[in-house]
């Protein structure tokens, strides 16, 4: 089937469920239950009634009145039984034989998640989804390339003999990804002994390398994240010149060390030896050199005509930088997902990624929605500063309304608690789009006070407005502790930055931080000085890429890495502070 006509018949497709999502919904779950009926999980809750005699929205008032909300840590004690090789049915009839790893850099420590066949053809279903709707609004041409910036981890066995690596590792290493660039008629730039080199510095490098040898050909830009597309950029700064050189020779740097990925690079330049694309790109780098690199996507990517990647969350901070480089070039946000599921499509790729919802697919999990309510008032010692309500279907959901995402998936979670934090945007026909809020756990506590990952956002943005105001420069990035050993407990905040800072403009943004935040319990607490000043601790350039290298050499996939906001982690810590070159107290509250 050609392209444009299969991405009519996925968008009717989807439209179809959407219009009718509620008993889609319903139907998934009956469908969950079939598939998984007497597992040990399922039969500790429900017994042995027969589902088969019951319709299915009683199935569903049944399933969710008798098996309980669960997190990670309820339902570790099965996974790790499957990891030690434990083959009986326990989350799911269908033996598991992949685990996933959540990228954990949050709590500093990876999950493990089932990972089955349907994971691999939900991805593939959702990525064909999103192209359809992207190529209304950006169409690109058949057999053109995509400049992908993708990483696989290493993969490894548990006891049990499973193979454990990330969700994309798997993706990447799966027929899906194969049949996804048949389908879509675009192919990465780089062979799979780039994208599976384990060593990101010789991958991104062969990737920037391979995306500039077919330029012209180069339809979209993407990675899973935007931190990935900006730390590519961040080092091609440093290295187009040895680029340069090797499409003009047909040789390659002797940087790429790993026998696989230099002969399958090799493969594809060696014979082509191209001096004047090569001239032609020295000269628009010497210029982009000149300008800070301001719009250097579109002018070595002439015909591009998009980024693509995740922008919204712990990703927001990066967008400053990606507009930067990407000068004009329309940001589309990627679709929204997690390791143990995805979740929604992004149907409106023209809107830009602040304003981005997700349109959830009923058909891939079953979904229900616990509200949440604000209550600052109220300082007890519940995890953050939100009253649940009991969780509704997706049909019952309300525009406006916050809710945290439960999960009941094809994959052996059983109403799992996600963690994230939504609002209800609207809806595409009868499926509800979400706004990403922010990640449920608190980061920054020391007592009464409760900061989210979006408050600590807002706050680093205030001082980085001034940074860039008053010392035209630039804040890298940046993450947080909570210092509870020192008494009183205080917020450090640690800044990357690029370009000289007076100490005083430094004080100033340390102060305007402390004072930027707006919990009732940090602002009460900073006044009775029970919670001490804010620090600022300003970390040597290349810091966070030694904390990017701690993560990859213990086995998270660049793709999949995130700078923590905030972290615990001792080893990070060791890094932050060993790399710490000045530190400032600040004088709000004085």
């Amino acid at each position: 089937m050609e392209p444009a006509a299969a991405y009519v018949d996925i968008t009717a497709w989807f439209d179809r469920v959407s219009e009718k999502a509620g008993l889609v919904q319903t139907e998934t779950l009956r469908r969950i239950l079939e598939l998984n009926w007497g597992v040990e999980y399922l039969q500790k809750w429900l017994g042995d009634i027969n589902i088969q005699d019951i319709d299915a929205c009683a199935l569903e008032s049944l399933y969710t009145s008798l098996v309980p909300l669960a997190s990670h840590a309820d339902l570790e004690p099965y996974i790790q039984r499957i990891a030690d090789g434990d083959t009986t049915p326990l989350l799911t009839q269908q033996p598991i034989t992949t685990l996933s790893l959540s990228s954990g850099t949050t709590e500093g420590r990876q999950k493990f998640v089932p990972f089955t066949r349907h994971s691999s053809q939900t991805t593939l279903q959702i990525f064909s989804l999103a192209a359809a709707y992207r190529s209304r609004v950006y169409p690109i041409r058949e057999g053109g390339k995509i400049l992908e910036l993708i990483y696989s981890s290493k993969q490894f066995k548990t006891k049990g003999g499973l193979t454990v690596g990330t969700a994309t590792t798997h993706y990447y290493a799966s027929e899906e990804f194969k049949i996804r660039q048949e389908k879509t008629r675009s192919f990465t730039c780089s062979p799979p002994e780039v994208i599976s080199g384990r060593d990101y510095k010789q991958s991104t490098y062969c990737h920037l390398l391979l995306g500039l040898f077919f330029c012209d050909q180069v339809e979209f830009i993407t990675s899973t994240f935007a931190y990935s597309i900006v730390q590519a950029f961040a080092a091609f700064e440093e290295m187009w010149k040895e680029i340069c050189n090797d499409i003009k020779e047909g040789s390659l740097s002797t940087r790429i060390t790993l026998p696989k990925m230099r002969e399958s690079v090799l493969d594809i330049i060696s014979s082509s030896p191209n001096p004047s694309l090569a001239s032609r790109i020295e000269e628009r780098c010497m210029k982009l050199e000149n300008l800070d690199w301001v719009g250097l996507i579109p002018k070595l990517w002439p015909n591009a005509k998009y980024v693509y990647s995740i922008m919204t969350g712990s990703m927001q901070p990066y967008m400053k930088k990606l507009r930067h480089y990407a000068g004009g070039l329309p940001l589309v946000s990627a679709d929204y997902g997690s390791t143990e599921s995805w979740i929604g499509v992004n149907v409106d790729p023209s809107l830009p990624p602040e304003d981005v919802t997700f349109a959830v697919i009923p058909t891939f999990s079953y979904f229900e929605f616990m509200p949440l309510y604000r209550q600052n008032k109220d300082f007890s010692a519940a995890i953050d500063d939100f009253v649940e309500d009991k969780p509704v279907p997706l049909s019952k959901v309300k525009v406006g309304q916050e809710y945290e995402i439960i999960l009941t998936t094809f994959t052996g979670l059983y109403r799992y608690r996600l963690g994230d934090v939504v609002e209800v945007a609207g809806f595409h026909k009868g499926t509800p789009k979400l706004n990403f809020v922010c990640r449920r756990k608190l980061i920054l506590t020391v007592n009464i006070d409760k900061n989210t990952e979006k408050d600590l956002q807002v706050v680093v943005e205030r001082g980085a407005q001034l940074l860039m105001s008053k010392a035209r420069a630039e804040l890298v990035d940046f993450t947080s502790h909570a210092d509870v050993v020192n008494q009183p407990g205080h917020y450090i905040i640690y800044w990357e930055i690029k370009g000289e800072v007076e100490e005083g403009v430094l004080r100033e943004c340390c102060r305007e931080m402390d004072a930027s935040f707006v919990d009732h319990g940090y602002v009460v607490s900073r006044k009775a000085h029970s919670i001490g000043p804010l620090e600022l601790c300003i970390v040597e350039r290349g810091t966070f890429k030694k904390i990017l290298d701690y993560f990859v050499g213990n086995g998270a996939a660049l793709s999949q890495f995130k700078t923590p906001r905030c972290t615990s982690n001792q080893v990070l810590l060791r890094i932050l502070n060993v790399c710490t070159i000045k530190r400032f107290r600040s004088t709000a509250y004085a």
